[in-house]
């Protein structure tokens, strides 16, 4: 199997599990909710280093927005100190001020966690695959209100190429 067969075959469930959901975010700011999630990464054996994976995060945060619209961020970083490719992926309390192309808060943060040695393959197939879903207008009001991590899996793991 090629590497481009892989990638197709790639999910996005491959790179998250409900350890990696945080339903009740207690963060007030986009640095609170890096560090939550990125916590959560590290509890779970995906990063060797809190401190340089949030370092990584924070200059890719200030080479542009990523606030996306729609009450969504996707923060990334490419770090050496990620250990495996994953998504990690937070809900907040209370909407969180994030420069945003529609220039709102944000309730939903999709934090990507990618290994250098991943990073000019999986990251754009990761980009690609989280894009589509949300491009799909339900998809993100499905997230923004989902109840339950079950819920917010179900709905990662959805294959945006596959129609309803």
């Amino acid at each position: 199997m090629t590497a481009e067969q892989m990638m197709d075959d790639f999910s996005i469930a491959d790179v998250i599990t409900e350890d990696l959901i945080q339903l009740e975010m207690k963060a007030t700011t986009k640095e609170e909710a890096i560090h939550e999630l990125t916590r959560l990464l590290m509890a779970n054996g995906d990063i060797a280093d809190e401190d340089d994976f949030m370092a990584d995060v924070f200059e890719r945060e200030a080479e542009g927005m990523t606030g996306i619209g729609n009450s969504i961020a996707i923060p990334h970083g490419k770090s050496d100190s990620v250990i495996k490719t994953s998504l990690v992926v937070g809900k907040a309390a209370m909407p969180i001020p994030w420069e945003s192309l529609d220039e709102e808060p944000v309730r939903v943060i999709i934090l990507f966690a990618v290994k250098n040695t991943d990073a000019n393959t999986m990251h754009i197939k990761l980009l690609q695959k989280v894009a589509m879903l949300l491009a799909d207008e339900d998809f993100i009001e499905n997230m923004v209100n989902a109840r339950t991590k079950a819920e917010m899996m179900e709905l990662l793991s959805k294959d945006p190429m596959e129609e309803d």
